[in-house]
C-alpha cells in the first residue's frame, strides 16, 4: 500500500506536524479543518462563519484530491459548545448533498487557536 499526501495552497498551513490529507487505496483522509481564512489567517468570531470557512477549507482539499462532498463517507465534527450544534448542523446540511455522510459530533474542552468548530472527513477518491 502506498500513500499520497494531498496539499492545497487554498487552505491555511497545518498548525502541527501533519498533512492536510492523505490518499490511500481509493480513500482520502482529510485532517480536521478550522474556520480560518486561507489568505489572511483570520478566524472570525461566530461559529457560523467558522463553520462556513471550515467547509470551504475542507472543500478545497477534496477538490485538490479530485473528489468532492458527494463522495464523503464519514465526518467528525468537534465543537467547544454543544449549544452551537443547531447552527453548525444547518450549515453542514447545506454543504453536504443527500444522502448525507455518516457523522460523529463531539463536544471538546478546547480546539487549536481557540476555534469553536473543527471538521474532518473520509472520502472516496473519484
Amino acid at each position: 500500500m502506498s500513500k499520497t499526501v494531498i496539499h492545497s495552497n487554498l487552505v491555511p498551513e497545518a498548525v502541527g506536524p501533519y498533512s492536510q490529507a492523505v490518499a490511500a487505496n481509493g480513500f482520502l483522509f482529510v485532517s480536521g479543518q478550522l474556520g480560518v481564512e486561507a489568505e489572511s489567517g483570520v478566524m472570525p468570531d461566530s461559529v457560523e462563519e467558522q463553520t462556513n470557512l471550515a467547509l470551504v477549507n475542507l472543500d478545497a482539499i477534496l477538490k485538490e484530491a479530485g473528489t468532492g462532498p458527494r463522495l464523503v463517507l464519514k465526518t467528525t465534527v468537534l465543537l467547544t459548545d454543544m449549544a452551537d450544534f443547531g447552527a453548525v448542523n444547518a450549515i453542514y446540511g447545506d454543504y453536504f448533498p443527500s444522502p448525507f455522510p455518516a457523522r460523529a459530533c463531539f463536544a471538546v474542552k478546547q480546539l487549536p487557536k481557540d476555534a469553536k468548530v473543527e471538521i474532518e472527513c473520509i472520502a472516496l477518491l473519484d
